[in-house]
């Protein structure tokens, strides 16, 4: 196991079973088969406390998109004939799955960060480059160190890209609009194939789950932090030279934030326009707001995600669970929903798009999957992922994750 990289209360030692083994860990292991017998309750399972883990997805016995299905194949349809290739704010997926913002924080940085781009560019998935990026490590014109810089991980997520498949969504913040971010992205040649084959994306952060209200937080050494003192607030309370890099939320009106909406399409206008929320108690209104502006894509984080520094009061205590966001969204969802939060396995991601997301994001899971593998562990997880979608869209007499709907998901409780 790779121990440089760990995610407590996060179901690590499956993630990184799955990026490990691949398709298989969707199973109890082989040796296990003929001698333990299998049911409801075994160790891993869903947290009751959790209410979109505690949600039941529920198949029909009556099946007529299957009939339909048997009719157009001549045979009787499986898993195998689940077709999970989806559109994603503007761009085209092999899955309903793109890897989440990750920033400045160091967990992300360094070669982990180069390899997640370039596992999530070969998969054929949408990646978004998080905020502060430039800020605080550099864009990567004036000889920074490549494997921590905006445009390293541009350039490596590049590489090995299927043509027609993925997309960059590149974020901005409040500091990363002063160092001009979009402005140097957009102007790049790096960035040049990206845009004109309508795959690259600016992302207005709005604001993000971890720490809803919060601006992106690193630690710093004294040296580092001297560098960034007249961009960012700093705050020496390690008591050991060290300080907390705190950027800001930035402030947004229903009218600010339809007003850099509309400023993006006319600024740049062949770039897609997603916009990031935090779960906040008006994230419906926001969500509205944003697709009636333009965007491409509206991502809503729920409390449980992030990968990055945080309060550890934030974390139990602030801001909707993904639940209750999907639940508030549900009168009118936007066309390219995305959503986020602690996302690490098929059931969890199939609820989510049942409830109106199109696509769901992977943190904290991507990141552990491939700091267990740099070469293969982000494929071997998402093999595993894909053939769990497969699997539970085919038991709801279904064949494309567009055709789930609210009624695969049952609560014992008014959900």
């Amino acid at each position: 196991m790779t121990a440089d990289v760990t995610a407590p209360g996060f179901p690590e030692e499956e993630v990184r079973r799955r990026a490990r083994t691949g398709a298989a860990a969707a199973f109890p292991p082989a040796e296990e088969y003929g001698r333990v017998l299998f049911g409801a309750g075994r160790p891993g399972e869903a947290a009751a406390d959790d209410a979109l883990d505690a949600l039941r997805i529920v198949p029909p016995l009556f099946l007529p998109q299957r009939l339909a299905k048997l009719i157009d194949l001549g045979r009787e349809p499986d898993y195998r004939d689940v077709e999970l290739a989806t559109a994603i704010g503007g761009f085209s997926s092999t899955l309903p799955v793109y890897v989440s913002a990750t920033g400045s924080t160091r967990a992300a940085g360094g070669d982990l960060g180069l390899a997640l781009s370039r596992q999530a560019g070969a998969l054929g998935i949408p990646m978004v480059i998080g905020e502060n990026v430039v800020p605080v490590n550099g864009y990567g014109r004036l000889g920074e160190a490549a494997d921590r810089t905006l445009l390293g991980r541009l350039r490596a997520y590049a590489e090995d890209l299927p043509d027609g498949l993925g997309g960059v969504a590149v974020q901005q913040s409040t500091e990363d609009a002063d160092a001009e971010v979009w402005n140097l992205v957009h102007s790049d040649p790096a960035a040049l194939p990206l845009l004109e084959s309508g795959r690259l994306a600016f992302e207005l952060k709005v604001g993000q789950g971890a720490k809803p209200g919060l601006g992106g937080m690193t630690v710093l050494d004294a040296e580092a932090a001297a560098a960034l003192g007249d961009r960012f607030g700093l705050d020496p309370l390690f008591g050991d030279g060290r300080v907390l890099r705190a950027a800001t939320p930035g402030t947004f009106t229903a009218e600010i934030l339809r007003q850099q909406i509309r400023l993006m399409r006319n600024n740049y206008p062949r770039v897609r326009i997603w916009v990031k929320l935090y779960p906040g108690r008006d994230v419906a209104e926001a969500a509205r707001v944003a697709h009636e502006a333009g965007a491409d894509a509206v991502v809503v984080d729920g409390a449980e995600g992030g990968t990055g520094w945080a309060p550890g009061v934030f974390l139990p205590h602030v801001g909707l669970p993904l639940a209750e966001c999907l639940r508030r969204l549900a009168d009118a969802p936007p066309p390219s929903l995305l959503v986020s939060g602690r996302i690490w396995e098929g059931a969890r991601a199939v609820k989510s798009l049942a409830l109106g997301a199109r696509a769901v994001g992977l943190g904290r899971a991507a990141l552990l999957a491939v700091a267990e593998d740099r070469e293969s562990g982000l494929h071997r997880f998402a093999e595993c992922l894909a053939l769990e979608l497969r699997m539970l869209i085919s038991a709801l007499g279904k064949y494309s994750p567009e055709a789930l709907e609210r009624a695969d998901v049952w609560s014992p409780g008014n959900f």
